[in-house]
């Protein structure tokens, strides 16, 4: 891995949906190098619209977001036995940090028993957590960023 937080480029995205009643529902964000973050969720229930975001960050939370990955230890993980996509969904994560480059997919994540029950749960829980952490903080940055109007 990099040597320190700052060596090379940090690129991540997430993805997370299902094509069902309501058509293609998803959550997807990304960090891109040049400190952009992207956030767009789609849902289509109760004629609901698109939402999506774009925000430049400040290099202190690009490098937190990669502490954040870099603290999980995902770079070590290989989703081989993982459960695969299905009709459920799809869970899609992709990572660059500095010469590593790493892409999961999984199928949605249930509860912990789904982690517990999977043929690699040390893998997958690595991976669960992970997005429950990077789930928070993007939602953390979108919410400081952007007023959400009162109802």
């Amino acid at each position: 891995m990099a040597d320190g937080p700052d060596d090379g480029e940090f690129y991540l995205r997430y993805y997370v949906g299902h094509k069902g009643k309501f058509g293609h529902e998803f959550l997807e964000f990304e960090f891109r190098p040049d400190g952009k973050l992207r956030y767009a969720n789609n849902s289509n229930y109760k004629n609901d619209t698109m939402i999506r975001k774009e925000v430049f960050l400040t290099p202190a939370a690009l490098r937190e977001c990669r502490r954040i990955v870099a603290d999980s230890e995902i770079m070590k993980e290989d989703d081989n036995n993982w459960p695969e996509p299905d009709r459920v969904g799809r869970q899609e994560l992709e990572i660059v940090i500095g010469n590593e480059h790493i892409s999961f997919t999984t199928s949605k994540i249930g509860s912990l028993m789904d982690v517990q029950t999977s043929k690699d749960p040390e893998g997958l829980r690595v991976f669960y957590y992970l997005v429950q952490d990077l789930k928070c903080f993007v939602f953390s940055l979108i919410s400081l960023h952007f007023k959400i109007k009162p109802i």
